[in-house]
């Protein structure tokens, strides 16, 4: 691979992404930028590219934690800083991987000098190398929450702190965050959305002539990349100039009363939870107007300011699409334009106390760029979010004609979401760190101590001391010093929860179809999966029907496609339920393979009917027998209703060793647990996060 970096200005479109990487670069006290966008749209390309434009920094000769000289950091574990040699360096471009360890990112301390020599011996980690340069992470929902969480809190208060068995090791590390995704593999929390200050949606373009530039450029970089950086030379070095002067022009732009006014109107009119929404917004302001060369805040950067940092703050649920109303951020910029409060022709933001939003104002283009040299601060408005992005309430359903059994009826809306029992698998695995079954995990409480197994990495101290105590005669103590030999070190083992492979087997046949029976399970389906979303679960949906069954949703950490899959699923047909189990079965054989430590907890939705050949309860029954066999958790949800009820869902969740619960039940008892939490007053980061609107109407 080429060590030259493709050149910034050579990337085709995507103006927003460029414009957050540039405000970014200008003003890092903006926060960062998380970017979403489907596989294979330049995401890292152009991330590494801005690198290469940022300015060279001075550095105090011989600190490992890059210390600027005129400013060194009186903490600073190389320090202090008594010389003030210094020498120019790039800014650095660190790249996070997925994998990555807890101390490899706040660096790690040598446990064994610490205890048997008395030394600090700290080895820096990939924050103190971010500190003044980018730290850029590929796939950030994919990583651990807790080193997300960790990640989050030194861009937020630009230090990291280390502390390992009474010794403390402090650094600052202030960088350009720059996160990448695909949300199709996985969602963060909002929560951790929260944290990066700016958000951009992208996707491939649609135009082929686009799109044919992109392939011409990236063909011809790929044939002698040297040939091609110098082809983009002079524009690359007018848009490091114009970075350069925007940071120097930043201290002196002017953020009006005015413009201040409708920041704060902006949040409040789109229910933005805290103030953070607000700080952003006023700080990227701020950036936009240094960057288009001015020294006073205009309504067309809190516009755009708005678009970028807004809309990921505005979503209650995973299902919430992301993204803001257009007319109404027209509407709530018109009503503050003069910095007091509107003539209360209409007391409220409702759309009937003052004009229309209709033939509002137009910027052409709110890009805040003046007169840039690069065309990459602001955008055309099509690039821009799209308004509707709000996502509309589910509909209640409406009576209509119940289909023929025999016949595939169209999709029926999924009912309200609410809050669900939670299910586990049994014993205690060693999965990746989640909030749904018990394991051993990294994070949680100590319950034991062991020999390492690897580099150690969480000291158990008494352990420590009482293996190497029996002894120091032995091995000649010298007064008061306590001799360790390697062997005498433990580690804690930690009891924590883990995340699962939740496996939804859906019934899709006729017996199903009736429209309120669908719409109830359907919500129950959805309910289970924003539990999964909360604790971080994998989900994966499979549907049966007609003459055999299909993988809805291969395995992902996506509830949203889920969600999508389950919204489209159609009903009819007769019902083979045996192909749905022996279809789950091979596809938890699939991922066995590819995840061993990730246990499963299978789902069968279903009535318990089996139709569709000469044997098929029985096929149904030795199909479920697989399951028992194998120790496989499983939950069987029940969905027959009428007065008789034949009780064959509970015959099947027997025969797979699991437990069967009604939708009525499963509804009621989420209830209840909503009730005992809010009785016993449990802190509200323990609850559920699901939508308040949601919870009043399962309540």
């Amino acid at each position: 691979m080429s060590d030259v970096r493709y050149p910034f200005t050579a990337i085709v479109g995507m103006a927003d992404l460029r414009l957050g990487l540039l405000l970014n670069a200008v003003s890092p006290a903006v926060g960062g930028v998380l970017v979403r966008g489907e596989k294979g749209t330049a995401k890292s390309t152009m991330v590494r590219a801005l690198a290469g434009l940022l300015p060279d920094i001075a550095t105090v000769d011989g600190c490992r934690f890059a210390c600027d000289p005129a400013a060194p950091d009186p903490n600073c574990p190389d320090g202090p800083h008594t010389s003030v040699e210094s020498h120019q360096r790039p800014s650095q471009l660190v790249e996070l991987p997925v994998g990555v360890a807890e101390d490899r990112i706040v660096g790690s301390l040598d446990l064994e000098r610490a205890l048997a020599e008395g030394v600090k011996a700290y080895e820096p980690g990939l924050l103190a190398k971010a500190h003044r340069g980018v730290l850029y992470i590929d796939e950030v929902n994919l990583l651990q929450d807790h080193v997300v969480d960790l990640l989050l809190d030194a861009a937020a208060m630009g230090r990291s702190y280390v502390e390992r068995e009474g010794v403390s090791v402090r650094h600052a590390a202030r960088f350009l965050l720059v996160g990448t995704m695909n949300p199709e593999e996985g969602e963060l929390r909002p929560q951790l959305l929260d944290r990066f200050g700016l958000t951009v949606e992208i996707a491939a373009t649609r135009d082929p002539s686009e799109r044919a530039e992109v392939v011409r450029r990236r063909l011809a970089y790929d044939a002698d990349p040297a040939g091609f950086a110098a082809r983009f030379a002079a524009e690359e070095r007018a848009l490091a100039e114009h970075i350069t002067a925007a940071r120097e022009l930043l201290p002196s732009v002017e953020l009006t009363d005015v413009a201040l006014r409708q920041i704060t109107a902006v949040c409040a009119a789109f229910e933005v939870d805290g103030l953070r929404a607000d700080i952003v917004m006023a700080r990227t302001a701020v950036a936009l107007a240094a960057w288009a060369g001015r020294t006073e805040v205009l309504e067309e950067d809190v516009r755009k300011a708005a678009q970028l940092a807004l809309p990921h703050r505005r979503r209650r649920n995973p299902f919430d699409a992301p993204g803001l109303d257009q007319e109404q951020l027209d509407r709530t910029l018109e009503e503050h334009a003069q910095g007091d409060d509107p003539e209360p022709e209409g007391d409220g933001p409702g759309p009937d106390g003052g004009p229309d939003g209709d033939g509002g104002p137009d910027n052409g283009g709110p890009d805040g760029g003046g007169g840039a040299p690069e065309p990459s601060d602001g955008g055309p408005a099509e690039a821009e979010t799209a308004p509707e992005a709000e996502a509309p309430a589910p509909q209640q359903p409406v009576p209509a004609q119940h289909p023929s059994p025999a016949r595939e009826s169209a999709p029926v809306a999924a009912g309200d979401p609410y809050r669900t029992r939670l299910f586990t698998v049994r014993g205690t695995g060693h999965g990746a760190q989640g909030r749904r079954s018990p394991a051993e995990t990294s994070g949680g409480h100590t319950v034991r101590a062991r020999r390492p197994q690897g580099t150690l990495s969480r000291l158990h101290l008494t352990a420590t001391l009482q293996a190497a105590a029996p002894h120091q005669v032995a091995r000649g103590r010298a007064g008061r010093a306590l001799v360790l030999h390697k062997d005498d070190f433990r580690e804690q083992v930690r009891r924590g929860r883990e995340s699962n492979l939740v496996l939804f087997v859906v019934d899709a046949s006729g017996s199903m179809a009736a429209r309120q029976r669908m719409t109830a399970v359907k919500g129950a389906v959805l309910s289970l999966l924003m539990d999964a979303y909360q604790r971080r679960d994998k989900i994966g949906m499979i549907a049966f029907r007609g003459s055999g069954a299909e993988l809805a949703l291969p395995p992902t950490s996506s509830v949203e496609v889920g969600a999508a899959r389950l919204e489209s699923l159609p009903t009819g047909g007769r019902t083979p339920l045996a192909a749905g189990l022996l279809r789950a079965h091979e596809v938890l054989r699939v991922e066995r393979l590819r995840d061993p430590s990730r246990r499963p907890l299978l789902v069968v939705v279903t009535d318990g009917r089996a139709t569709g050949g000469r044997d098929a309860l029985a096929e149904s029954r030795r199909a479920a027998a697989l399951f028992a066999a194998q120790g496989t958790a499983s939950v069987v949800l029940d969905c027959e209703s009428g007065p008789v009820r034949l009780g064959l869902a509970r015959t099947l969740a027997g025969l797979l060793g699991g437990t069967a619960v009604s939708l009525d039940e499963l509804r009621a008892e989420g209830v209840a647990s909503l009730v005992r939490e809010s009785r016993s007053g449990d802190r509200p980061g323990n609850r559920s996060t699901t939508s308040a609107t949601s919870m009043r109407k399962a309540a």
